[in-house]
């Protein structure tokens, strides 16, 4: 039984293989290779893009989702997490797809080993989907040869899973990274860091922006988004004609992350990542509910 927690999870030969199965997926639909498989949602935090995304992957394969809403279960009654989970691997589902505001929760389901469990988003520590779409998104883009690129994280880097599982993945794909943000948005690393996002645009091949999570911090850092803005906003001004690959794991604070204009500049790929999302989740369903 394998899960998905992090992506130290899967091999180099996983890895690839579920790059090249999200490109096969992308260039042709494939059959219900999961038409018997039942999966279950289990979201203790809000989400649209990934849940759906997890969704639309799920149906494209044939497969059948239930979501279950934690706000009206047991678990609202003092059932323990555990005995939910417990409980719902007892209708025998073939996965069950977890996000929690805790880092640890995806791991602590996962070694009751009772069903394949995948993280969809824990904590500040892990979003392995999240972080896979994106190498997928990067590894197009360049068309296979992404090692020695360097990549700007831009923003809360602190409280971001994205940030936190997409460092760990393209550490381990020999790429570059640079972080920037404010002091109380840096996590202690051994990577280069940098307050000013002007001091690395002329270094880097791809910007990830993150959004902006004021609201997390207990010490006003900024009079208001718009002083965050003026400082790290990814626009036109900034980005010049300089041919540079921009990431946004979503949802975007127009303006503030990144400017309208910005949005709709070829160079940046929102819209495909949410569309490079879907593959990569039928990769992943596919390789551990098929492959393992």
């Amino acid at each position: 039984m394998q899960h998905l927690v992090d992506t130290s999870d899967f091999s180099d030969k996983q890895i690839a293989q579920l790059l090249e199965d999200a490109k096969n997926f992308k260039t042709k639909r494939p059959p219900q290779l999961l038409h018997d498989k039942l999966l279950i949602t289990l979201f203790f935090e809000a989400s649209t893009r990934t849940r759906s995304s997890f969704e639309v992957a799920a149906k494209r394969l044939g497969a059948s989702i239930v979501h279950l809403d934690p706000s009206r279960s047991s678990a609202k009654k003092g059932e323990s997490l555990e005995d939910t989970f417990a409980n719902l691997c007892a209708m025998d589902p073939d996965g069950v797809i977890v996000r929690h505001s805790e880092n640890n929760t995806p791991q602590r389901l996962a070694d009751m080993q009772t069903t394949p469990v995948i993280n969809a988003g824990a904590g500040n520590y892990a979003h392995p989907t999240q972080a896979l779409l994106d190498l997928f998104t990067m590894v197009e883009h360049f068309n296979g040869d992404i090692k020695d690129k360097t990549i700007a994280i831009v923003g809360d880097i602190s409280n971001s899973r994205v940030a936190s599982s997409g460092i760990r993945l393209m550490k381990r794909m020999g790429m570059n990274i640079l972080l920037v943000a404010p002091k109380p948005f840096m996590p202690k690393s051994d990577l280069p860091c940098y307050e000013k996002l002007d001091d690395v645009l002329d270094k880097v091949d791809v910007i990830m922006s993150l959004r902006a999570q004021l609201e997390r911090h207990e010490t006003e850092l900024f009079e208001n988004y718009d002083a965050y803005a003026n400082q790290y906003c990814i626009t036109k001004e900034r980005m010049k004609n300089r041919n540079i690959l921009l990431l946004h794991p979503g949802p975007v604070m127009r303006n503030i992350d990144i400017s309208d204009e910005m949005l709709t500049d070829p160079r940046c790929k929102v819209l495909e990542q949410v569309n490079n999302g879907v593959f990569m989740r039928m990769a992943i369903l596919k390789l551990l509910l098929l492959d393992s």
